[in-house]
């Protein structure tokens, strides 16, 4: 009888290795807070802690710990001011913010303010959180159509900064606030010249007529000025006459 070589017992697949994702929950609400946290640690790829929704707390944890992405949630959102401090002090953490409503105004603010992902609790299954985590967390955008239609939109739009006087009394036209803006965001006249549609002779008739009217005379005293006094906004586009 020929010997037959004994089967070899058959391996199971090695498992694949998946990237540990460091989440940091940032809530208002503690009972909220511990439920996410409960329900995220299910999923072995993510490792879920959870502080209170406060810039003391939050910089306490991330400065001993490493965190790739910070979940903000809370009955007072969105806090901009929040999103913005992650941005300087924290940016290689992926800030999400967890919303229930997602207007106009408040989209294309939050991404200026440096949120990476929006997700709505209301209309997307619980689920689709990991894979939104996942996501910001390679450094993609967590963000969907309309939210997209949003943004786009604010684009293409020119910025005003409107400055008001003590009494709330706008001081300057709609052309005058959006050169305004411009320079605030340190544009030189030529290039607010080419935003506008204007020549930049007419962009120095407009800034003589601004520093006259705030009672400024350089550049520096308007962007000083336009920080302290005036107040953010989109608006329509104006053709390009003077």
């Amino acid at each position: 009888m020929n010997a037959r070589p004994l089967a070899k017992p058959s391996q199971a697949p090695r498992p694949i290795a998946t990237e540990t994702i460091q989440v940091l929950i940032a809530d208002s609400s503690p009972i909220q807070s511990q439920l996410l946290t409960r329900a995220l640690r299910a999923r072995r790829e993510l490792r879920v802690s959870a502080v209170a929704l406060e810039a003391a707390a939050l910089h306490g944890f991330m400065q001993s710990n490493q965190v790739d992405v910070v979940l903000i949630a809370g009955s007072n959102l969105p806090d901009l001011s929040m999103l913005r401090w992650l941005r300087v002090s924290y940016p290689k953490a992926a800030p999400v913010l967890l919303i229930e409503r997602d207007d106009r105004e408040m989209v294309v603010n939050a991404f200026r303010a440096g949120a990476k992902g929006l997700f709505l609790f209301n209309h997307v299954p619980f689920r689709t959180l990991c894979k939104c985590i996942t996501c910001v967390s390679q450094g993609q955008i967590w963000i969907n159509s309309q939210q997209m239609r949003y943004v786009l939109s604010a684009l293409s739009e020119v910025p005003t900064l409107r400055v008001v006087s003590a009494s709330g009394r706008s001081l300057l036209t709609p052309r005058e606030e959006q050169v305004v803006a411009l320079v605030a965001d340190g544009l030189s006249n030529r290039g607010v010249a080419g935003e506008l549609g204007l020549s930049e002779h007419t962009i120095k008739k407009y800034l003589l007529r601004i520093f006259d009217k705030l009672g400024i005379s350089t550049r520096v005293e308007l962007v000083l000025y336009a920080f302290s006094h005036g107040e953010n906004r989109p608006a329509e586009w104006m053709p390009g006459s003077a």
